[in-house]
């Protein structure tokens, strides 16, 4: 089956939407003719607690089917004339009290109550939750029926979406509202190999199907969700996204340019005071005219600008600002520092794998709209979705990366005042949101929070994705309102799973190491009730899978020497210029050494002044001269982000 038949034929006959994958509620089997409270009763109430009732379990009556059984995570019902009391079974023993073996029951379960499905002959059947009245002693439960579980789980509105089906019925849909899943923050937990991304992916889908004004910004660590989207995503890779250094703030700039460790606390402090002149001095550069030479010089200490506004300045007016107070030091140790932070910037600035932030570091322009409607999807133009592939950014930059995409999303969403609707989507979610401080990149850790405590305030929306949640942040697991909670076996992944469950069906995790491939149980605003549901299974081609870097096709002979040459290709290509790759790449023979790669070399000047003894006047050659840059065409004025440090 290909991706086109496997979309192709419920698709709407308006917009450019792929089709739903699954059966709708309309193409279900139709109910039971049995009436609900007709239903063979299998029990009947033995105790009532606030939460709770125990039901005894009369003896299996002949011929009935497994599925008619009373077993762990079950439904059944209590009925009366006007309602039906539903509860969930956490918990079945032998263990009857005396009194009520003597009435012929022979087990007892216990069961969380849910909620109500009220019946009404002018308004018909429906679900509330909570209890308003509580059964009777005596009063008989009974199995769910398939029209009382119709009733709950068939939503009919314009947001529900449907990923799978019950496990308790399979003929059920498993229905989601997809308004209080996405509005109100969700999270997708579950140990390796248990299905998690095939069921992100499902979700995805039926939203992209269900929510055309919705964006989506999916971030993929391991490059595998590209193949299922297909055309109706847009994937970003280093090799055609730009970021251009100047949008990242200054803890971010920082971690760059001190690969992810530590910043020196001389070199920071130097930084702090040269990255605002430096964007002072851009500001002249795009207000000077054909005379400017002539004009007075505006003090870029005025400008107004800290380390933080994301407004462009040159990379060689940084070099050249630090250079200039290195000039005038007479100290050598100071002289030292500042030799060290410059060659750690030229250092970056000539990798080849940071060429999507320093690309035309020195050209200038203000490209911050291009850049966020790029990232965001504005317009969408049929592919409202965005993928950010991070297999192949340098290690040493990922969460800086990941810091810059969160801020500029909550930010976009808070001065827009909520234009548009934006889902931000984050696989790997322990990585970037720990609870150990100690552990990744804090800005990162507070823009994902940011996003999760006001986010939806301003129509910025998160999902999370780990198989590791007891190294999530619980403050931001916490306000996600629906949880998807697939295998796990840790006790520390289920402790915390358990800690932010606020339903009275929190018992039920205690079976999540027993649950199989694709099954899931799902908590919170998102369903109607605590549910154990089964995601939709998909085809073996459109499965997220991990996927290689430039991908070019794998020999079949894994010992051949093409297939080991092709891996050496692809492997050099992810620490070369995308550029050069892309236009004039050499073919190395298999035993011939590339040529070295050659680094930049200092200014002779500069060490000229390293050597300088203590004491010695600062050389007057060195005078900096303002640089000539002409004058670029003048650009629409933008309003900017009002920021401090």
């Amino acid at each position: 089956m290909s991706l086109d038949q496997f979309r192709a034929a419920a698709a709407p006959s308006a917009g450019l939407r792929p089709a739903t994958i699954a059966p709708t509620a309309a193409s279900m089997p139709a109910p039971a003719s049995t009436s609900p409270q007709n239903a063979p009763v299998i029990g009947r109430v033995l105790a009532v607690t606030g939460s709770q009732a125990t039901i005894g379990l009369l003896p299996a009556q002949v011929g009935v089917s497994s599925d008619a059984r009373a077993t762990v995570g079950k439904f059944l019902a209590i009925h009366s004339a006007t309602s039906s009391l539903i509860g969930l079974i956490t918990d079945i023993s032998v263990d009857v009290p005396r009194s009520a073996a003597d009435k012929g029951f022979v087990a007892a379960a216990k069961l969380d109550l849910m909620g109500e499905i009220m019946r009404d002959a002018g308004r018909g059947s429906r679900f509330e939750r909570g209890v308003a009245s509580y059964p009777a002693i005596g009063d008989g439960a009974a199995m769910m029926s398939n029209a009382d579980l119709r009733v709950i789980y068939e939503l009919s509105g314009a947001g529900s979406i449907n990923v799978g089906h019950l496990q308790q019925d399979p003929s059920i849909g498993g229905f989601l509202n997809g308004i209080e899943l996405v509005g109100r923050h969700f999270a997708m937990l579950g140990t390796t190999g248990v299905g998690k991304s095939s069921g992100v992916a499902i979700i995805l889908h039926e939203l992209q199907r269900t929510r055309p004004d919705l964006r989506i910004f999916l971030v993929d660590p391991h490059n595998e969700y590209g193949r299922f989207f297909g055309e109706t995503a847009q994937v970003l890779t280093p090799r055609n996204v730009k970021l251009p250094f100047w949008l990242f703030n200054f803890e971010e700039i920082v971690d760059v340019f001190f690969g992810a460790r530590p910043g020196i606390d001389e070199e920071v402090e130097i930084l702090s005071e040269v990255i605002p002149l430096a964007k002072g001095m851009y500001t002249q550069y795009r207000a000077g005219t054909a005379n400017r030479l002539a004009a007075k010089p505006i003090d870029p200490r005025n400008s107004g600008f800290s380390a933080d506004t994301p407004v462009p300045y040159r990379l060689a007016d940084l070099i050249g600002l630090i250079d200039e107070r290195m000039g005038k030091l007479e100290n050598r140790s100071s002289r030292i520092v500042h030799h060290r932070l410059l060659m750690r910037i030229e250092t970056i600035r000539n990798d080849p794998r940071y060429a999507f932030m320093f690309d035309n570091a020195n050209v200038g322009g203000d490209t911050m709209a291009e850049v966020l409607s790029q990232l965001f999807r504005m317009p969408a133009n049929g592919r409202p979705m965005t993928i950010m592939q991070l297999a192949g950014f340098p290690a040493e930059v990922v969460d800086g990366v990941m810091s810059v995409l969160c801020r500029m999303a909550f930010d976009f969403g808070l001065w827009s005042e909520g234009a548009i609707q934006l889902l931000f989507v984050c696989e790997e979610a322990h990585r970037y949101a720990s609870n150990d401080r100690k552990i990744g990149f804090g800005p990162t850790r507070r823009a994902i929070s940011r996003i999760a405590k006001e986010g939806r305030k301003y129509g910025v929306f998160l999902g999370l994705v780990s198989q590791r949640p007891a190294e999530l942040n619980p403050t931001i697991l916490s306000q996600c309102s629906t949880l998807f909670t697939m295998r796990l076996s840790n006790d520390h992944d289920q402790a915390l799973v358990r800690s932010a469950v606020s339903d009275a069906a929190a018992s039920l995790l205690a079976f999540l190491p027993s649950l199989a491939t694709r099954e899931v149980f799902a908590f919170g605003e998102g369903v109607a009730l605590p549910t154990r549901l089964k995601f939709r299974e998909l085809p073996a081609h459109l499965r997220p899978k991990g996927e290689i870097i430039g991908e070019t096709g794998v020999a079949k002979n894994v010992e051949s020497v093409e297939f080991i040459a092709s891996v050496i290709e692809r492997w050099r290509g992810a620490t070369m210029s995308h550029r050069r790759m892309d236009d004039s790449t050499p073919e190395y023979d298999s035993f011939t050494e590339p040529p070295p790669l050659q680094a930049a070399q200092p200014d002779s000047d500069r060490y000229r002044i390293l050597k300088r003894p203590i004491g010695a006047s600062a050389d007057p050659l060195r005078t900096p001269q303002a640089p000539a840059v002409a004058p670029g065409p003048a650009a629409p004025t933008q309003p900017r982000w009002p920021t401090t440090r």
